[in-house]
């Protein structure tokens, strides 16, 4: 009885250690299959987060993760873990900022409506209390000249003109998205940081939208960020001189051949900017203004080689593609782009291995080589994503919207190209599907070669019973091998 009224027959802690154990282990393995993906992947890896948000958002892979950036050793692995904990951090907030100001442009959309309703409720209400005479004269004011005067006169002075993007108030999803931005830019600095030191390691981060908020910031009295406007200019000054004295240089070649040569040299040196390319603008205009066709007609041609030398020096083809569909205004001509980058072409250059090199040079064909487009769709398709997901709520083009506008029409129209030129796309299913039927051999054929192999005297692998010839990856009994046993 001593035994049994004893811990000798309590099995709780053995039962706790075969059901929990396995799960924490499979849960692991799990979460570094996962993290792996996200790291290793060649996407831009806020595209993955997006894609697999639900996951990346669970609290227990999150908690998962800060433990194993607490815990590493490593200083580079430290560094890439926090970075991508910093980008989910970042993404949950841009969707939170997102969803928050879609509900307040549903609600304001609600409120639009419930005014126009009452409107034309106390407008059918006046109506009824009108005598005949009243309506026929109300009924005689209303004609095809004075429709458009009743309009603007009904829509008020706000509504009779549209609001530029520096007109248009700041929302507070889009404060809201500048904070990290602010905290990065503004004081405290580091010991031997300026304003003018943060502006020039910052300046491409430096938007319009963002000037916006500073001004905002400025304008109820925050001198921090009135002393990194004043810095901001100074800076953009200095880059318009220079950028003067390169267009100076430029045009002191005199030959228009040189000229563009003198621009290559330029973007090879990293010396063409927004400045440079506003610069030829603003004289192409001039010219334009005054008459001066020839004038005008040069440097609008240099600036179009300057865009296209500065977009040779862009980390991918995928961003250089989308950079010329945004500077061209016309479908069709984005239309042959788009169609020129993902039409399949022949390799100039044999790519692999020396045994495909060999191959070459005898004539053969080498082993895996197909044509390839310049930019592949799928690759297209998450390079526009990406710019959204960074670059989304800017507003560059007052007639054409703002960035995500233009970047999604964009977009559809690769979908039309690229399912003209390959076909409809298929889903996750219909590629297992596919891949099933073409990478499987019928049973019926199998039997074929059976029947064939004992007509040459010969037995068919997967028909043999000796155990020495059994076909790879299958037992005695006939039966696939799983797991090594």
């Amino acid at each position: 009885m001593d035994e049994v009224n004893s811990d000798a027959f309590d099995l709780s802690s053995l039962l706790a250690t075969d059901d929990d154990e396995p799960s924490t282990n499979e849960m692991e393995k799990a979460y570094e299959m996962f993290l792996g993906q996200l790291v290793f992947s060649t996407n831009d890896p806020r595209i993955d987060i997006m894609d697999n948000y639900d996951l990346v958002m669970d609290p227990a892979w999150l908690t998962w993760l800060t433990r194993k950036i607490a815990g590493t050793t490593d200083v580079e692995e430290k560094m890439a873990l926090q970075d991508l904990n910093d980008m989910i951090i970042d993404v949950k907030k841009r969707v939170e900022l997102s969803k928050a100001a879609e509900e307040r442009a549903a609600k304001e959309a609600e409120e639009r409506d419930a005014e126009r309703i009452a409107a034309a409720e106390a407008e059918m209400e006046e109506g009824r209390s009108l005598s005949g005479t009243d309506l026929l004269r109300k009924a005689a004011r209303v004609d095809t000249a004075g429709v458009d005067a009743m309009i603007k006169e009904n829509e008020g002075p706000e509504g009779a003109k549209r609001k530029t993007f520096y007109e248009a108030e700041i929302t507070p999803e889009v404060r809201a998205s500048y904070e990290d931005m602010c905290s990065k830019v503004l004081p405290p600095y580091r010991a031997g940081d300026t304003p003018a030191t943060v502006v020039f390691a910052y300046y491409d981060q430096f938007d319009a939208q963002f000037i916006k908020v500073l001004n905002e910031r400025a304008m109820n009295g925050d001198g921090d960020s009135q002393a990194l406007l004043d810095a901001l200019a100074v800076e953009q000054q200095k880059r318009v001189n220079d950028a003067t004295e390169n267009l100076r240089d430029v045009l002191s070649k005199g030959d228009p051949m040189r000229m563009e040569g003198a621009i290559v040299r330029l973007a090879k040196e990293g010396k063409i900017d927004e400045a440079f390319l506003l610069l030829l603008e603003a004289n192409a205009d001039q010219a334009r203004a005054a008459g001066a066709t020839g004038p005008a007609e040069l440097m609008t041609k240099l600036r179009e080689r300057a865009m296209n030398e500065k977009d040779k020096q862009s980390a991918s083809k995928e961003i250089k593609l989308l950079r010329q569909l945004l500077r061209e205004d016309d479908s069709s001509k984005r239309e042959d782009l788009l169609t020129e980058a993902f039409t399949p072409k022949e390799a100039l250059i044999v790519p692999g291995t020396m045994e495909n090199a060999e191959r070459a040079m005898e004539g053969e064909v080498a082993e895996d080589e197909k044509p390839m487009p310049d930019v592949p769709p799928p690759d297209f398709i998450n390079c526009c994503k990406a710019v959204l997901l960074n670059f989304g709520n800017l507003n560059i083009d007052e007639e054409r919207g703002d960035l995500s506008v233009q970047i999604k029409q964009i977009a559809s129209e690769a979908e039309v190209v690229a399912t003209r030129i390959y076909g409809k796309g298929m889903t996750q299913r219909e590629q297992q599907d596919r891949a099933w039927k073409e990478q499987t051999t019928s049973i019926f054929d199998l039997e074929t070669l059976e029947i064939e192999a004992e007509r040459r005297g010969e037995t068919a692998p997967w028909a043999t019973d000796a155990p020495d010839e059994i076909f790879p990856g299958f037992g005695p009994d006939g039966k696939m091998s799983i797991g090594g046993s």
